[in-house]
């Protein structure tokens, strides 16, 4: 089982025979959007408790629904974790990875930083 929010519904109008009249969600699983079953009459919001596997197929209604992911329950009150703050270390790594992304990519590099002492004459050298 797993939690998951109810992000809308989703509307297909052509469908297998004996499946038209399920309703269909698409609910949030982390970042992943999936489409789930919903066996149980759920609203936008709502936080859910789905199913998967042979286990969604029976909740759906029958062994022969092809679904993989069907909503069994409404959760009263559920608040999720907080994400973990992001720490300066993997902020300027993210950073320099996607530098060196770029680059790779075919983005030009970065000019050198030229100070009086290394400055080259377009001439090839200085006065003889």
């Amino acid at each position: 089982m797993r939690i998951c929010k109810v992000i809308k519904p989703l509307v297909s109008t052509n469908r297998i025979p004996g499946f038209e009249h399920k309703h269909l969600k698409v609910v949030q699983d982390g970042s992943s959007h999936l489409v789930a079953v919903d066996a149980v009459g759920c609203r936008d919001g709502d936080w859910v408790i789905c199913v998967g596997s042979s286990a969604a197929r029976e909740a759906a209604g029958s062994k022969s629904y092809p679904s993989d992911l069907t909503i069994v329950g409404i959760i009263d009150h559920w608040e999720p974790p907080p994400k973990p703050p992001v720490s300066a270390s993997s902020s300027a790594q993210a950073s320099a990875t996607s530098s060196a992304t770029s680059q790779a990519a075919g983005a030009p590099a970065p000019s050198p930083v030229q100070t009086p002492g290394n400055q080259t004459s377009g001439s090839g050298g200085g006065a003889g």
